[in-house]
């Protein structure tokens, strides 16, 4: 009777690890479709505003999941079998087993969505940062070409880099 409420106690505090991590997860997802909306406006003071609470929630998730994989690892410790869902849910009892997975399908569901939004955003950064720097090529390609004060000056021999160690 003994490891039965133990098990149970232990599926109870995963099972609440996994609500908080999908709580945070909704949170996250909002701002990240926030900055999704920043990144397409160009609106880098927004961008910036939204940030330190992306990366507050991110390292929450980190914690979240380091809990629960600890937690994974006690409760899979008193069943004596693995560490992972499929093997925890058969090692419970039906009813608990099948909670226990509606949760981590939850999850799992969860975790494609954020890092799908954390890919597209990425894209959307790098294809910023990709424009930027051709603009500035651009710029330095006519700053070049154009003569005046801030035109290059034209040498007659190569540039020669010097190894300090010789």
């Amino acid at each position: 009777m003994k490891t039965a409420t133990v098990t149970g106690t232990q599926t109870r505090e995963l099972q609440t690890l996994w609500w908080d991590w999908l709580s945070t997860s909704e949170r996250l997802l909002r701002s990240l479709h926030e900055q999704t909306a920043a990144l397409t406006l160009r609106d880098v003071a927004r961008v910036e505003r939204i940030q330190p609470e992306l990366d507050t929630m991110l390292a929450r998730l980190r914690e979240i999941d380091d809990s629960a994989a600890a937690c994974s690892v006690r409760l899979a410790e008193e069943l004596g079998t693995e560490p992972n869902v499929r093997s925890l849910v058969c090692a419970l009892e039906k009813a608990e087993g099948q909670q226990l997975q509606s949760i981590a399908n939850r999850v799992m569901v969860a975790a494609r969505n954020v890092q799908h939004v954390l890919d597209k955003n990425k894209k959307l950064i790098e294809n910023e940062m990709t424009y930027i720097n051709g603009t500035l090529t651009l710029i330095a390609k006519v700053a070049h070409d154009q003569p005046g004060p801030y035109r290059a000056r034209q040498t007659t021999h190569a540039a020669v880099l010097v190894d300090q160690a010789a």
